[in-house]
């Protein structure tokens, strides 16, 4: 049978830590609720996108080696801004799939034609700005920069993202994505990069969230009064035996 002592050392464990552990089951609960509520279509933004991005047919386009002929190609992609094409060439050359000319990066008003094509038309831009750098916690971290970031009149505060160097339509953002983002950060306890499962945080709240459910279970044990009158009629036939 536990002493007394020992019941109480364990109950103001478990006390302690189910104060120091609350906040955050609170977060892993809520932000759980939130995912397994929402689409993740929706959180992508994808119902502020058409369907299928609109796209020309082009005639007349140049071959890679008339375009670099000294220039090994290990990758190649077929873009379209403002309904020119180019050629994307090893990431890092814009080249017009017509005429071979260099652009180097493009601008406001192509970024505009560009999110047109991807995004549904009966929206209106409120303004575009260009971002050359972003911090750590900025929702367009991670991705090509420079960027234009293109704001739409929109509830949601909708913003779509086109990268300056090729004119590749990059992401949506919006209200809901937002909230994703936030409680994804508060579930993983990774408050940098969101993504990363290893951090040593959340392995230590992991443990110490086992170790209060167990604390739970042992203290219901020992004080449990049926397990406590079997002890003490175990207790006294040994004594009597």
């Amino acid at each position: 049978m536990v002493s007394r002592k020992t019941a109480n050392t364990i109950r103001k464990a478990h006390r302690y830590l189910g104060l120091f552990l609350g906040i955050q089951f609170i977060f892993w609960t809520v932000s759980g609720l939130y995912f397994s509520w929402t689409d993740i279509d929706e959180i992508h933004g994808d119902q502020f996108r058409r369907p299928e991005p609109a796209h020309s047919a082009f005639e007349g386009l140049l071959g890679a080696d008339q375009l670099i002929p000294d220039t090994p190609v290990h990758n190649l992609e077929l873009l379209e801004i403002g309904s020119r094409p180019y050629y994307w060439v090893n990431h890092n050359l814009l080249l017009d799939a017509r005429t071979g000319q260099q652009k180097a990066g493009i601008s406001s008003d192509e970024a505009l034609l560009v999110a047109e094509a991807h995004m549904l038309p009966d929206l209106q831009v409120s303004g575009v700005r260009r971002l050359d750098s972003v911090g750590p916690h900025h929702e367009y971290r991670g991705r090509p920069l420079p960027a234009y970031e293109i704001s739409y009149r929109d509830p949601a505060h909708l913003k779509a993202y086109v990268a300056v160097a090729n004119g590749s339509f990059q992401t949506v953002r919006h209200r809901s994505w937002r909230w994703f983002d936030f409680l994804w950060m508060t579930h993983t306890m990774d408050f940098q990069g969101r993504d990363d499962f290893n951090t040593t945080l959340l392995r230590a709240f992991s443990l110490l969230g086992l170790v209060t459910v167990l604390s739970g279970f042992v203290l219901w044990g020992v004080s449990s009064p049926r397990l406590n009158l079997a002890n003490r009629l175990l207790k006294s036939k040994k004594s009597v035996s």
